[in-house]
């Protein structure tokens, strides 16, 4: 059974990819669907590129947001499912054609994700990591997610509009988690397939790295202290990152004691820490090692290990502050 598949691009000033992105989407080797594409008032080139491929295109009157637009997405939707994906992600060739097979034997109440390629688009060294890290974080429960990311989500139409749909009035990013924790509530079911895949063009630097962890640190934290489940292995909020981060603080506290005290045995305990922490993560670690090989396993190690922990701290303290200070009484 071909069902047919609408997939919906929200965008906004995202001229440098949304041409890309539809241009991989019109490749596919599935033929049974519909593109439709949210233009959340771009000011930019957009509206130009997007006129130029064979897509539904909604324009909003003023910047509203991304759940919005996806939201009105899926209200001009004529397809079976919806697959919600982003301006800056590529579909393969086969995304599609996968979706359509997942499908099989599923119920409407089954909500499926995909996931990011291991290798980005723009393959430098920090989108690679990226990319790497979002793969495996998303993929490691395929059986019981704690949510589907929206760059890769399917979802039964009819199952999409009784749900209200993505919250317009939410944080500026993680609204397809709280998205996916209501439809569970809502009895739906959330499975992934790492097989479905879309390329993500991240173009980041050294600093583009540092800045996205700590922002979206910033948000995972004041979410999960809302929701209470700060300690939850969900998605990019994983166990290994978390031991990864403490790992990290508490050889720093190790090595101030040291240099405080001038006790050696401080420093014994570190590679113990460092030792635990690298088993902890040694299955994340071993993807590095298989997508691009030694040259680029070790320095992702490095650099997960020894420097990425500094932005997530001080992105959770942010989220820390800012949670009790929006919830003051």
């Amino acid at each position: 059974m071909e069902r047919y598949i609408s997939v919906v691009v929200p965008n906004y000033n995202m001229e440098a990819t949304i041409g890309k992105c539809l241009e991989a989407a019109f490749a596919s080797d599935y033929q049974n669907f519909e593109v439709i594409v949210i233009d959340d008032h771009s000011s930019d080139n957009s509206l130009e590129i997007i006129r130029e491929f064979p897509c539904v295109l909604v324009c909003l009157d003023s910047r509203s947001g991304t759940s919005t637009a996806r939201n009105r997405g899926a209200e001009a939707a004529r397809g079976d499912v919806i697959f919600f994906t982003d301006a800056d992600c590529l579909l393969k060739k086969d995304t599609l054609s996968i979706i359509n097979r997942t499908l099989s034997g599923l119920g409407p109440q089954t909500v499926v994700g995909g996931t990011y390629s291991p290798i980005s688009f723009d393959r430098t060294f920090f989108s690679t990591f990226q990319s790497v890290f979002v793969n495996y974080s998303e993929t490691k429960n395929a059986n019981c997610p704690d949510y589907i990311a929206a760059h890769a989500m399917i979802i039964d139409v009819g199952t999409f509009r009784k749900s209200g749909g993505f919250p317009e009035k939410f944080m500026p990013i993680l609204e397809d988690v709280e998205f996916s924790h209501r439809l569970r509530r809502a009895g739906c079911a959330l499975i992934m397939n790492p097989a479905i895949q879309v390329r993500h063009i991240f173009n980041f630097s050294l600093w583009k790295s540092l800045r996205n962890a700590f922002r979206k640190t910033m948000y995972w934290s004041m979410y999960s202290l809302q929701n209470k489940d700060v300690f939850t292995d969900s998605g990019s909020a994983s166990t290994e990152l978390k031991t990864n981060v403490f790992s990290f603080f508490l050889n720093a506290l190790f090595a101030a004691l040291f240099l405080l005290t001038g006790k050696t045995g401080f420093l014994y305990i570190l590679p113990v820490v460092y030792f635990v922490n690298i088993m902890i993560n040694r299955r994340f670690l071993k993807l590095f090692h298989e997508t691009e090989g030694i040259s680029f396993a070790v320095p992702a190690l490095l650099y997960y290990t020894l420097l990425y922990p500094v932005p997530i701290g001080a992105g959770s303290l942010k989220g820390i502050v800012n949670h009790f200070f929006n919830n003051r009484e």
